[in-house]
């Protein structure tokens, strides 16, 4: 089996320092995979990885 077929889509939603909550979508393996892409291509949950409230798969 292909590796891409085995990505699903993963929204990653955070809240700023105003609790206004914004969201991230990555292609992952897994949840864990989806919160380290996450902290990787977005520089503020980098800085703040708690501000991670709900890694929810949309498959």
């Amino acid at each position: 089996m292909n590796k891409i077929n085995l990505l699903k889509p993963y929204t990653v939603h955070y809240r700023d320092l105003q609790n206004i909550r914004f969201e991230n979508c990555f292609y992952a393996f897994d949840a864990y995979e989806a919160r380290t892409l996450a902290m990787e291509f977005n520089k503020y949950i980098n800085e703040h990885p708690n501000s991670i409230d709900l890694i929810r798969c949309e498959k």
